[in-house]
């Protein structure tokens, strides 16, 4: 993935230095001109360079006259997804990022990312995994690997893929191999922030440790799943639902052989022949209106259950998303067994 510094160029440089960017750049060939705050002053490209040159500006002119003064831009934390997927569909491509003062944070690609989603991602990785032992006696589950890389690997390139850029990652066991694997996340384009669990807080009580959310959305997940959600559709039904908070769901069904009697006091009142029921299960990964974070108490066991519960008690609205793609909870031999097979055909 390409650092998106690469893209920028400062104001009053050549247009030799321009075009030597620009060749670097290709086939992603814009410049966008800022200057020496990162502040977003113009965008710049091949195109623009010709007409320069034929208009008898040389290659040692300043770029500030040949420049497009008002490009097209995302602003950092802005909820307009319609805004974002309009731009996609009328090719815009390459687009810059930038915060309330103006100065680009991020360029973003379609040509390798398929959103850029308003939305901070809170991955749970703390866990013990008893049930990999021994894999994970010196290594965390969230490293271990399910084809060329860490199954927790899979999880924040699949997220990124979406343009979410800003991360924050439970750790407790053995947290320090993660951290050092990934990092603060620059080379993938992203931002990682830790949160260490000093004891164990449960699935999703971790949350509460972290003050500086970027965004009005924030997506809890667990760090071993391997799924190919379609993370833009997940938020444009919760958006579309009105909803407080929503829940990834798995369908199982559960075929019964037999007839059923629906019985009352022993009355039958009505015969299903061999029903086919369908039921719902959670599926690790959760949406939330970022103030719905306030009902997970501070530094205290709290599990997803449990704020599925306060809020449904409190009348918020929180809804299923059901899933039927491609999903699996890597945490049994028998799943890291099949996760191993299954990547091959999966397309992230």
């Amino acid at each position: 993935m390409r650092i998106f510094k690469e893209h920028l160029i400062l104001k009053g440089c050549s247009v030799k230095q321009a075009l030597e960017l620009l060749n670097k750049l290709a086939p992603d060939s814009i410049l966008f001109v800022v200057d020496h705050e990162h502040k977003l002053i113009g965008s710049l490209t091949d195109g623009d360079v010709r007409r320069g040159l034929l208009n008898d500006f040389t290659i040692t002119s300043r770029i500030d006259e040949i420049i497009q003064p008002n490009p097209r831009y995302i602003r950092k934390g802005e909820n307009n997804i319609s805004k974002i997927i309009a731009y996609r569909e009328e090719l815009y491509r390459i687009l810059p990022v930038v915060d309330e003062n103006m100065c680009v944070v991020n360029v973003i690609n379609f040509r390798t990312i398929k959103s850029y989603l308003p939305i901070d991602a809170v991955i749970m990785a703390g866990g013990r995994g008893q049930r990999l032992q021994p894999l994970t006696d010196s290594k965390p589950k969230p490293l271990l690997k399910v084809g060329e890389k860490p199954i927790m690997e899979h999880n924040i390139d699949r997220l990124a893929a979406y343009g979410i850029d800003n991360f924050w990652v439970s750790v407790k066991y053995l947290g320090k191999q993660i951290e050092q694997y990934f990092g603060n996340g620059h080379k993938k384009n992203i931002n990682i922030e830790y949160v260490w669990e000093t004891e164990p807080l449960g699935t999703i009580g971790a949350v509460s440790k972290v003050t500086n959310f970027v965004h009005d959305y924030v997506l809890v997940t667990n760090s071993d799943l391997l799924t190919t959600i379609d993370y833009e559709n997940f938020f444009l039904d919760f958006v579309n639902q009105e909803a407080d908070f929503a829940v990834l769901t798995i369908p199982y069904q559960v075929s019964i052989p037999y007839a059923v009697l629906e019985t009352k006091d022993r009355n039958i009142k009505s015969l299903k022949e061999k029903p086919t029921y369908t039921y719902y299960s959670n599926g690790g990964v959760y949406l939330m209106k970022k103030e719905m974070l306030q009902y997970i108490p501070e530094d205290s066991f709290f599990n997803s259950t449990d704020l599925m519960e306060a809020l449904i008690n409190k009348d918020f609205k929180v809804i299923s998303y059901p899933f039927t793609g491609y999903w699996l909870d890597v945490g049994k031999h028998e799943d890291f067994e099949k996760a191993q097979v299954d990547i091959t055909n999966l397309i992230f």
